[in-house]
């Protein structure tokens, strides 16, 4: 990933054709411009551009995603996941190949964005990767402990991993809808109805236990 872009005000910044304009920037004869001395940031999920095309003599509606252009003072700029950091993220899906996760903070710190990211099968642990069976590792809502192994970009997620004892899951939910409290590195069990569930579970630090 590359670093932010420094500009100052009146720096010709990009093309509507090509983004929306956000904050700190302003609009003249089809370009966008910057209004700030700070840092040009694109955000990927642009709102929905409805426009009018002539194709085969007729009009045809079509749909466009844009990213959104912004410029922000150095104040303002967010932390960003880095190889090495380690984030708190929630599950969103899982297959058999990798389970899928939006990031939420970076060490203690809250994410504004949603940045998404990625735990291959064989990054959920360190010994026996080929038995590894990504739904006995994670659910959809569990809240994981990864450490951020590749970073992303505009087409890709991070890459995470859970392969470190203090990685994996720190909070989960039975079928039931109770937290459920660890008892092992592999299974969580639910306090109310005592069924286990299959996990790969975080030994937890101090820090993080309030979360």
């Amino acid at each position: 990933m590359s670093p932010m872009k420094l500009c100052v005000p009146g720096d010709k910044l990009c093309s509507t054709e090509d983004c929306i304009p956000g904050t700190g920037v302003y609009l003249r004869h089809g370009y966008i411009y910057s209004s700030l001395a700070g840092y040009v940031l694109r955000k990927n999920e642009g709102e929905e551009v409805r426009g009018v095309v002539a194709a085969v003599g007729r009009r045809v509606r079509h749909v466009i995603q844009l990213p959104v252009i912004s410029v922000v003072r150095e104040t303002e700029t967010q932390l960003l996941p880095d190889v090495g950091a380690i984030v708190t993220c929630k599950v969103t899906s899982i297959n058999p190949r990798y389970a899928k996760v939006h990031i939420l903070y970076v060490g203690s710190t809250p994410l504004k964005d949603r940045f998404r990211g990625t735990i291959r099968k064989e990054d959920v642990r360190a010994t026996e990767k080929d038995k590894v069976e990504t739904y006995k590792s994670f659910r959809p809502g569990d809240i994981v402990l990864a450490k951020v192994i590749s970073l992303g970009d505009v087409q890709s997620n991070y890459l995470l991993t859970t392969a470190e004892n203090e990685l994996g899951v720190v909070v989960a939910h039975s079928e039931t809808g109770v937290q459920m409290v660890p008892i092992s590195w592999c299974e969580m069990q639910c306090p109310r109805t005592h069924n286990k569930e299959f996990r790969k579970v975080a030994r937890v630090q101090p820090e993080y236990l309030q979360a």
